[in-house]
């Protein structure tokens, strides 16, 4: 075979696209998730039952296919593994493993911004229960959240104590690493903001903000239900988060 080899990560509908886009490029592509029956299937040239959390199958997977590129779009439980598998085989990739690694934990990252002197919530993450209702000193309400999931899965806001332990077990539930983050809740001034950046260089070339929408009467009220353009966010903000 002649074509050079894009492995893809997961099989939800959104990678549709990009599969025949990569098709239309005179790309074989390939998927692999954990559940064959996922609708982007239908649309690769191969399919491997593997899930995208075990990096080191995927690795030997992508081995074994000596493939040319690996990409988790829009999945983000596979991000890390696909930074793995470029960063174990000389792939072209978005950044290296140790700093993918960092921006994908929640309780790592801010423990990053902490140490860089960035202004971050007050936080802090667990894998004891016990030991989290034990220590908790935090000013009520307050958020937990698995440090490793994605889709707002497993968040609960806290607005009294007796509501932590609850909040806590679900938030294990959602944490493949069963891993979870208290932090402050901090009230917005206006709408949550989603932003898309593109850097050359170091250098921030494009920045956009949107309003995020939420459905309050959503089972899951912490996942964005849509954005809006442009930002009402103030001209002044905006000019400080692009200057900073």
């Amino acid at each position: 075979m002649n074509k050079k080899k894009l492995l893809l990560l997961g099989g939800l509908k959104y990678l549709i696209p990009v599969i025949e886009k990569a098709k239309n490029l005179g790309y074989y592509v390939i998927t692999c998730d954990y559940l064959p029956n996922n609708i982007a299937h239908k649309y690769s040239d191969e399919y491997h039952n593997i899930s995208i959390l075990d990096k080191d199958s995927v690795l030997s997977l992508a081995r074994k296919l000596n493939i040319d590129g690996i990409m988790s779009f829009a999945v983000d439980p596979g991000v890390l593994t696909a930074a793995y598998v470029c960063d174990k085989m000389g792939l072209p990739t978005a950044g290296p493993y140790k700093s993918i690694k960092i921006l994908q934990d929640k309780g790592v990252f801010r423990d990053f911004l902490r140490d860089n002197n960035f202004n971050v919530p007050n936080s802090k993450s667990y894998k004891d229960i016990n030991l989290a209702l034990k220590e908790f000193d935090f000013n009520l309400p307050v958020i937990v959240k698995p440090v490793d999931s994605a889709g707002s899965k497993g968040v609960t806001k806290v607005n009294t104590k007796a509501e932590l332990e609850v909040a806590i077990l679900n938030a294990v539930k959602a944490s493949p690493t069963k891993t979870f983050i208290i932090e402050d809740y901090l009230e917005c001034k206006g709408f949550a903001s989603d932003t898309d950046c593109f850097s050359v260089n170091g250098s921030l070339d494009f920045i956009t903000f949107s309003n995020q929408r939420f459905d309050l009467e959503s089972p899951n009220p912490y996942a964005p239900a849509g954005f809006t353009w442009p930002s009402t966010m103030s001209e002044e903000n905006q000019d400080f988060l692009k200057k900073n």
